[in-house]
């Protein structure tokens, strides 16, 4: 079985991100910077080859990573985690006493605690819960992705129109094609807080617009159902000083811009 970790990065001068995450398996690192190169390094035995491109978007950062793999397992990772050291053997074990999952989704360790809506136990990922989890902690059977043809959604995440996102409607399009997706307690990795958000501003109008251009996308049924559960149920909401009805406005003003296809005159 062989395991390759897909990296999303910006700006990197050199290969010192190698050591930095502890990657100890096959890896790809896309890089997004000014320039166009290609390093293949050997590490212990282990290949890890760097693309660097001009260009933008964690979705185009995911999709150059996946259609370049040819591993059994991909694990997903941004440039500011840090790998246990055990993470291949755990990554592994998770597959081979899982074997009917197709994506598993694993705790992130931070500041020495399990980040918050860390898995306790095996849970079985749904409609329900699916929102609750980052691309970057996400380990899963490259055919069982390619050969339904999901890929991310270039419009959504950093460095796009839409900042946030393209991990819901990864996950989101996982469960429409019947994939069997799995949360695990176990952690793979440490996440370093050691920079600002490339994408989150906090809790304001552009942050609700484009969870309803997400929702519109995921649920275009259920959309303001979901809208409205989603503020209900999320007091954090409002610290910036929003009230619910606004939040649930500004959401709904997102959920309007992709049904109505106003992207179109954008």
């Amino acid at each position: 079985m062989k395991i390759e970790v897909l990296v999303s990065t910006m700006h990197q001068k050199n290969s010192d991100l190698i050591n930095k995450m502890n990657l100890k398996t096959d890896a790809i690192i896309i890089n997004q910077t000014d320039n166009a190169d290609f390093k293949e390094l050997s590490i212990n035995d282990k290949k890890v080859r760097m693309f660097s491109f001009n260009e933008r978007g964690v979705g185009l950062s995911r999709n150059s990573a996946l259609m370049r793999s040819d591993a059994d397992i991909c694990v997903l990772a941004d440039d500011d985690m840090v790998f246990c050291d055990n993470y291949e053997e755990t990554v592994r074990n998770a597959f081979e006493d899982n074997p009917r999952a197709d994506l598993i989704i694993f705790n992130l360790i931070e500041d020495g605690k399990s980040l918050n809506r860390q898995n306790t136990n095996i849970t079985k990922i749904n409609i329900l819960n699916y929102m609750n989890y980052g691309a970057a902690r996400i380990a899963f059977k490259r055919k069982a992705i390619s050969y339904n043809g999901i890929t991310f959604n270039l419009n959504f995440g950093g460095g796009t129109n839409h900042q946030c996102g393209e991990d819901t409607l990864f996950l989101r399009n996982c469960l429409k094609k019947g994939l069997n997706i799995i949360a695990l307690p176990q952690a793979i990795a440490e996440l370093k807080d050691e920079r600002d958000s490339t994408w989150f501003k906090g809790y304001n109008e552009k942050y609700f617009f484009d969870k309803g251009a997400v929702l519109a996308l995921a649920h275009p049924v259920l959309a303001k159902l979901f809208s409205l559960y989603l503020t209900l149920r999320h007091n954090e909401y409002t610290k910036n000083g929003m009230s619910k009805k606004e939040v649930y406005k500004e959401i709904c003003k997102g959920i309007k811009f992709v049904k109505k296809k106003d992207y179109k005159k954008v």
